[in-house]
């Protein structure tokens, strides 16, 4: 049975290729109203779980639930409507269409207002001006009329985040969120994860290597080894035990070191 307080829940989740098992029986639940770092050093199985999670991958065993509900062999697509989001995975933006449009887009499909999106969506004031407000909260809002493929990369990574904004997910799943950006662009997506994280509806998962960003955000770690789950607790307590010393945070304190 799944946890009765339990939105998202992996159980025993599985997958290999041929004869490597990249993710190892590895079951965990997340509640609403809670922030979960999942780290580990490179290689240990994080983003391939995050693909399990949201069907960009199909477990060769265990089971993905969502409210209960057993998503194992739903697509990407049917996982993002019942309610898991994926930034920078879960949609590809539109490299002709301005910034705006491609958030539009996004409201209009999550609010099904019509099979022809783009002609619905363009003449619909309510559609464009909560597009506008989601560019304004990736602090986007002064290129909304640029074109996709003239965006940096940051500014492409903060309009994907944007994009999940707008599809409304109860689960959020950042994979490295602030990877390309500059040192000015990252607070802007730290401080709205950190937003999202107050909602006591809301599930966020993080995949970070940024030890400062996971102390100052999570809830909870869980740590993944050569994929398998090794540790899961609260911050402080997983940090501090010789298997995450061992196995990740010594890691990075040698390369830091070195650097």
């Amino acid at each position: 049975m799944a946890s009765p307080t339990a939105v998202l829940e992996t159980r025993d989740l599985t997958i290999q290729f041929g004869g490597h098992v990249a993710v190892n029986r590895v079951s965990c639940a997340f509640q609403a109203g809670t922030l979960t770092a999942i780290v580990g050093p490179n290689g240990a199985g994080k983003t391939t779980w995050f693909n399990l999670i949201s069907g960009q991958l199909r477990a060769s065993a265990g089971s993905v639930h969502l409210f209960g509900e057993d998503i194992t062999g739903l697509g990407v697509a049917a996982r993002a409507d019942k309610g898991l989001g994926r930034a920078f995975q879960l949609t590809n933006l539109f490299p002709d269409l301005s910034a705006l449009e491609n958030v539009r887009l996004a409201v209009a499909s999550r609010h099904r207002i019509g099979h022809v999106f783009w002609q619905m969506a363009s003449k619909r004031r309510d559609i464009t001006d909560r597009a506008a407000e989601y560019l304004r909260q990736v602090n986007m809002h002064h290129r909304a009329d640029d074109v996709v493929a003239n965006l940096s990369h940051g500014d492409q990574r903060k309009l994907e985040v944007a994009l999940m904004l707008a599809l409304e997910p109860t689960v959020f799943m950042f994979d490295e969120p602030t990877a390309g950006m500059s040192v000015d662009e990252v607070p802007v997506i730290l401080d709205l994860i950190a937003q999202i994280k107050q909602r006591e509806d809301k599930v966020v998962l993080l995949v970070e290597h940024k030890m400062d960003v996971v102390r100052s955000l999570a809830d909870r770690i869980v740590v993944l080894h050569n994929g398998e789950l090794v540790a899961d607790g609260e911050p402080t307590e997983v940090i501090a035990s010789p298997i995450v010393q061992e196995a990740y945070l010594g890691v990075a304190a040698e390369a830091e070191e070195g650097a």
